[in-house]
């Protein structure tokens, strides 16, 4: 990922504006897709509506998403030699808004969850082989249009993979066929509020509704038997 989006700024800054625009609108068209098909997965709405509207609490009060940005912020202030000489006069704003979203977009859906708990339960590493192919492909285009901050959102999906992958022994109970449903609805949720931001139709905090993903299995497990 690190690679892609460090070569993807370097083609994006050859590009005209006009070419970056266009690239930038399918890709969230494409966003927007793949979270319309996730969130339709869904067997029980009610449970994905109060993960999402609880999860928005808990996030706004924990401030996931401006601790987002002060850490792409702080990664910007020391490498911004980097940052200027692949990015051009990309200011401290885009590096974040590049930051913060690519890290929204690798962290958040069902491959990066699942296959996480794949590699710590079993070893089976498959899943996260393949997500991590989607990623570079992913990364390249993103970076071609949001610039080097993209690269550097590698280090929130190895922290995020790493501790799913260790915590995996502990969420063993609660993972069945139901659970992984609406976990991977409510992701496709938020995948659908990242499309949104990246065609600059909604400026949605994603980053607050992340403890949504928690919830949707505690939800399962306490109200599935009732639904």
């Amino acid at each position: 990922m690190v690679v892609a989006g460090v070569v993807g700024t370097f083609l994006g800054d050859r590009l005209p504006e006009r070419v970056r625009q266009t690239v930038m609108a399918g890709v969230g068209l494409v966003t927007l897709l793949i979270g319309a098909q996730m969130s339709l997965k869904t067997q029980h709405l009610l449970i994905v509506l109060a993960s999402i509207a609880l999860g928005g609490i808990i996030g706004e009060l924990l401030g996931i998403e401006a601790g987002l940005e002060r850490l792409g912020r702080w990664l910007e202030a020391r490498l911004g030699s980097i940052s200027r000489a692949g990015a051009g006069n990309s200011s401290a704003a885009s590096f974040t808004r590049a930051y913060v979203t690519a890290s929204l977009v690798f962290c958040v859906g069902p491959m990066t969850i699942i296959g996480s708990i794949q590699d710590g339960l079993t070893g089976d590493y498959q899943t996260l082989a393949v997500k991590s192919m989607l990623d570079a492909f992913a990364g390249l285009a993103f970076a071609s249009t949001l610039g080097i901050g993209v690269a550097f959102s590698g280090i929130t999906v190895l922290v995020y993979q790493g501790l799913l992958t260790l915590g995996a022994g502990w969420l063993k109970a609660v993972l069945t066929d139901a659970t992984v449903t609406e976990m991977t609805a409510t992701g496709g949720l938020l995948i659908l509020g990242i499309g949104l931001r990246l065609l600059e139709i909604k400026q949605i905090r994603v980053a607050n509704l992340l403890p949504a993903l928690v919830l949707a299995p505690v939800g399962v497990a306490v109200l599935g038997n009732w639904l």
